[in-house]
């Protein structure tokens, strides 16, 4: 069989980013922001307010470096108890190179002695959708509200094809998935192999090996969004031969509590 035995992938833990935007779901300034955002995007009170939406709700650090709170930690601690009796132990984990992941899978491997003795890799193929200049302002409504013409341009493009300034698109973080899977098989047919990753790879994981159209992904990320932490695994089917293939399991289980 070309493909691996296993491949089981897990989003990382609750991060500063997920803490920052449940503040901003909270905040009457958001709210009103947001209403104003739906009645008139490119009034003058729409851009006062997200000015002081992205002044209030500045997170001031990268994506790439944007890292776990303590229940993230907790939540990968908990995962990695649970997980190490439920799978076989790994022959390999590929882990996002983002401190999130990197965070992630250092407290589930607190909980998994024995992922000490497994090969580890760093691969950003497996990275978040990088958002570009979007990040500036840690929300796409303040972004859309203080650049009218990214907003015309997301509108006419669709949510799947539109790629921030400087950053991507859904369909290149798709396109970095097909690559990864591709050594996959090149490299780890028959292995059990364990994926630290984001939410948007885990849906391209699912897009590529389902064949979704771009309304599929879509849907699927409007209504099935990975959770902090979710475990999916996919299992080779072995009885196909030659034309075995992965599939799915089991779909963002929630291991903690």
């Amino acid at each position: 069989m070309k493909w691996p035995n296993t491949f089981t992938l897990i989003r990382h833990g609750q991060s500063e980013y997920n803490i920052l935007r449940a503040k901003k779901e909270a905040s009457s300034l958001y709210q009103e922001f947001k209403k104003s955002f739906e009645q008139d995007p490119e009034g003058e009170k729409t851009r006062k307010l997200a000015l002081e939406v992205q002044n209030e709700f500045a997170l001031d650090t990268s994506d790439y470096e944007t890292r776990l709170t303590d229940e993230g930690m907790r939540q990968a601690r908990e995962t990695g108890k649970k997980l190490s009796t439920l799978i076989a132990v790994p022959d390999v984990v590929f882990v996002s190179p983002y401190l999130r992941t990197r965070n992630t899978f250092e407290c589930i491997a607190e909980e998994w002695p024995a992922l000490a003795d497994v090969k580890i890799v760093y691969d950003d193929r497996i990275r978040e959708q990088e958002h570009g200049l979007s990040l500036l302002y840690n929300d796409w409504r303040v972004f859309h509200a203080l650049h009218p013409e990214q907003r015309k341009f997301f509108e006419l493009m669709g949510p799947y094809w539109y790629r921030y300034p400087q950053g991507e698109s859904v369909s290149d973080t798709r396109d970095r998935e097909r690559e990864f899977a591709g050594m996959l098989i090149r490299e780890y047919s028959e292995a059990d192999v364990l994926a630290i990753t984001h939410h948007l790879t885990i849906l391209s994981t699912r897009a590529n090996h389902e064949r979704l159209t771009p309304e599929q992904f879509i849907h699927l990320d409007e209504n099935e969004k990975p959770v902090n932490c979710g475990v999916t695994t996919y299992k080779g089917n072995s009885y196909l031969g030659t034309n075995g293939k992965l599939e799915l399991v089991v779909y963002n289980k929630q291991l903690w509590e």
